[in-house]
């Protein structure tokens, strides 16, 4: 009798863990790209706009691309801005930062 009554008990414990679990995934990747601050929609515009014009989405996309990082991105936001005399506002260099990381990079 008593190992019956464990045996139930270790199957719904098993089940509530799997569920649990099986939610957790389904949160994660919107809980994750929903962390970083900004306007995707906003910081593509401001892309399309503003950086198209020295090079295409290739770049994000190579295997053997130089940012590892988020800060090694914004990092590389500012550079080009500099290159480019166009000084973007905190709010538009967040914008396109988050873009950029929904879009290709996917960083934590």
């Amino acid at each position: 009798m008593n190992s019956v009554l464990l045996c139930r008990h270790g199957f719904q414990w098993r089940y509530m863990y799997c569920l649990l679990y099986a939610a957790s995934l389904t949160l994660l990747p919107a809980s994750a790209l929903a962390a970083l601050p900004g306007d995707g929609a906003d910081g593509k515009r401001l892309h399309d706009a503003n950086c198209t014009g020295c090079h295409d989405s290739g770049v994000y996309m190579r295997k053997a691309r130089s940012i590892r990082s988020l800060d090694a991105l914004k990092q590389q936001l500012e550079t080009c801005g500099h290159a480019t005399k166009k000084e973007f506002s905190a709010t538009e260099k967040q914008n396109i930062v988050k873009y950029l990381n929904d879009q290709y990079y996917r960083f934590p």
